[in-house]
């Protein structure tokens, strides 16, 4: 695959093997580095803004552990990009589970109804120090989730550290989506490419 960072470099602020996945399938190199923000310290009122506000303070995190000095010497610019996910149900906003069962409680208000993810994604230019964010929100449906299916994701843990308390592509989960925009999974690369500057091929 082509390497897109000839003209810069990558910082991801994630610990998220998805994201990961993701720009790494854009083509993109980079290295990793986790914020380890209290993110229950941080509240707003409106999803769109606490996404961008935790992308925002992972990214100050990052960057007081970082060499940016050195940053700005370097001839080609380093960019760090962060980003954050909630879900909002019946108009409450949702980020990880606390516990195995109010994750539980999350999936199974699922199952029948529908929530929405809402998203963002911050670039930090290390050079410049300029920066620009985006968000985005996709509405998802589901059918009813049997409890088997829910104990089981439960089991694996990996429900604990998303947003939702649900893995969307888990293959668990996928026989009960009833519904999700075909964009749902291009949201992620396309506020990458926005931040950058640059087009997305897709809406």
């Amino acid at each position: 695959m082509e390497d897109k960072t000839s003209q810069f470099k990558i910082i991801l602020g994630s610990s998220s093997l998805p994201r990961r996945k993701i720009l790494t399938e854009m083509g993109y190199e980079f290295t990793l580095m986790s914020a380890d923000i209290d993110e229950k310290g941080i509240r707003k009122e409106k999803p769109e803004e606490l996404v961008m506000a935790l992308a925002e303070a992972k990214a100050d995190a990052i960057l007081q552990r970082l060499p940016v000095s050195d940053y700005v010497k370097e001839a080609e610019p380093t960019l760090l990009i962060t980003s954050d996910q909630v879900v909002v149900y019946e108009g409450v906003i949702r980020e990880k589970p606390a516990n195995e069962e109010e994750a539980h409680q999350f999936i199974k208000g699922y199952s029948g109804g529908h929530a929405a993810t809402v998203g963002s994604v911050l670039v930090t230019n290390l050079k410049t120090g300029f920066r620009k964010g985006e968000w985005d929100r996709v509405e998802i449906h589901f059918h009813e989730i049997p409890d088997e299916v829910i104990e089981k994701l439960i089991e694996e843990g990996n429900v604990l550290h998303v947003a939702r308390g649900l893995l969307i592509e888990h293959p668990l989960i996928k026989p009960y989506i009833k519904q999700v925009p075909r964009h749902y999974r291009q949201t992620f690369p396309k506020l990458v490419l926005l931040s950058l500057g640059l087009s997305p091929a897709y809406g």
